[in-house]
């Protein structure tokens, strides 16, 4: 039985990732391991309620973060009160802004940062309350408007 679920960064510079984290989403740090050389080993920070995991990258146990393959295959989504704001902050970090914020077919207002060291992060604030079956006709018509 599955009790929690954690995300898991991999980072070329751990360190700088957590402050990186702690200006653009107000993350806290609870815990870190760091070798003798200043390598970390794990980190865990706080995003609210919630815990992400983090460490430098250890190639010669092939743990690499997203810029030893060009790109990352995932994202992290941030549910927030006003995402405006924190996009705005995210950038003033250091994150590239891939997508501003929008209001989406699916009741959430959201944009797309990419931060200094290639994770992805998706943020979102509500914006309505849409059923599943008013969700599928807006992405079926969204769908139909884009293939004309």
């Amino acid at each position: 039985m599955i009790k929690e679920l954690f995300p898991y960064l991999r980072l070329r510079d751990a360190s700088a990732a957590i402050e990186f984290y702690q200006k653009a989403f107000g993350a806290v740090e609870e815990f870190r391991l760091t070798e003798p050389s200043g390598r970390i080993g794990h980190a865990e920070l706080k995003f609210g309620s919630f815990t992400v995991m983090l460490s430098d990258e250890y190639p010669e146990y092939d743990i690499q973060g997203p810029e030893a393959f060009g790109g990352t295959g995932s994202s992290v989504h941030l549910h927030v009160e006003d995402v405006d704001s924190l996009t705005q902050q995210a950038v003033d970090a250091g994150a590239k802004l891939i997508m501003k914020p929008t209001d989406q077919f699916y009741g959430e207002r959201s944009s797309k940062v990419l931060d200094p060291f290639g994770h992805e992060w998706l943020l979102g604030s509500h914006i309505e309350d849409v059923s599943r079956e008013e969700m599928q006709r807006r992405f079926d018509a969204m769908f139909n408007d884009q293939n004309g």
